[in-house]
């Protein structure tokens, strides 16, 4: 008779309130200084994912920013051109548990100074209601600023080629007219159509920000998101290294790291499952295949011999593409009923 003695090994993953007790702690006082706009740029970020994601966090948790609380209205006199960031972050310090009315005040003053008068992004003033409303104030007059966001976002030929600044204002505005998911964002089926269409070209540059945010816009629209989508990302979140210490260089994907954990939490999925610390930490993703690049370089030099046509166009350009960007490429067709559509507008093959 042989005896079986159970070990109990702990576990590197610590607690989820614990895994936001160290993540708030590292960026708020081991990264950056306060002083600095990235410092203000990488706390709006990880308090903005944790308050519309509806996250519990401990009120200890929070008073790692007690200092920045108690002069952030001070802080939005001197530096009112970051408003934004500045309410944001005491916005959802409140919303999060922080005791305090310091939002409101400042909701007040920005409000009084008429710095949304400053912006002069339709997206930007966007983002400056959404923030500003939280307190019950509206400072934006303009009754057709909605119908100027849906017919960018309606335009699905836009999104069919690669531009990233056309891809995140078209998510962000998904973020701004849903209240990060609070509402139906009320996109018509052409918006839907630009999102997928973002998808694809975000797949194919293995860009898996993105990716996430187009997956979480589309879950906010009330729709399903292709699942190898889902799922690609799901192995991109779990791949992520974490180092900490006191040496290591922050110039890392930890915003990345942020998104897909955001995609993790808006799926029901556990988020930041990593061992974390409040130390200084840094955030890299595996490499990935940079296929986008390789495709386009691809269908350049077919110059006139280019169609749109995806059927007639595959033989010909998994000949010439790298394993890798095959792959890429394959996966990214059978990923969205849309790819055939979508691939008109990607190859540029000629107006009709």
């Amino acid at each position: 008779m042989s005896n079986v003695v159970q070990l109990t090994v702990p576990s590197r993953i610590a607690p989820m309130e614990a895994r936001i007790t160290a993540l708030l702690a590292c960026f708020a006082q081991s990264r950056r200084i306060s002083d600095d706009v990235y410092w203000l740029k990488e706390n709006a970020e990880l308090l903005n994912i944790l308050e519309s994601t509806g996250q519990s966090v401990p009120q200890e948790a929070l008073f790692v920013h007690a200092g920045y609380y108690e002069n952030a209205e001070k802080r939005l006199q001197f530096f009112p051109q970051y408003y934004r960031f500045l309410l944001s972050i005491a916005l959802d310090l409140e919303d999060l548990g922080m005791p305090g009315n310091t939002a409101e005040r400042m909701v007040d003053f920005a409000c009084k100074q008429g710095l949304v008068e400053a912006e002069l992004s339709d997206l930007q003033r966007a983002e400056a209601r959404r923030l500003l409303t939280r307190r019950g104030v509206n400072p934006v007059r303009d009754p057709g600023l909605d119908d100027r966001l849906r017919a960018f976002a309606n335009r699905s030929a836009t999104f069919a080629l690669p531009n990233k600044k056309a891809a995140y204002e078209l998510t962000h505005i998904v973020f701004y007219l849903s209240e990060y998911g609070r509402k139906d964002p009320g996109l018509e089926p052409e918006a839907i159509e630009s999102l997928h269409y973002t998808g694809l070209t975000a797949f194919l540059d293995q860009n898996a920000d993105l990716v996430a945010e187009v997956c979480i816009s589309l879950r906010y629209a009330g729709q399903e998101p292709p699942a190898l989508w889902t799922d690609w990302l799901y192995q991109q979140t779990a791949s992520y290294a974490v180092d900490a210490g006191p040496g290591v260089p922050i110039n890392d994907d930890y915003h990345e790291f942020f998104v897909c954990n955001w995609h993790q939490a808006v799926t029901g999925a556990p988020m930041f499952r990593k061992p974390l610390s409040p130390e200084r930490m840094r955030f890299d993703r595996a490499a990935r295949p940079n296929a986008l690049r390789e495709i386009s370089q691809t269908m350049l030099v077919m110059d006139d011999q280019r169609s749109g046509d995806w059927n007639r166009m595959r033989p010909r350009m998994e000949a010439e593409l790298s394993d890798q960007a095959r792959d890429v490429l394959h996966v990214a067709a059978q990923s969205s009923d849309r790819f055939n559509a979508y691939f008109q507008g990607f190859a540029r093959a000629g107006a009709v």
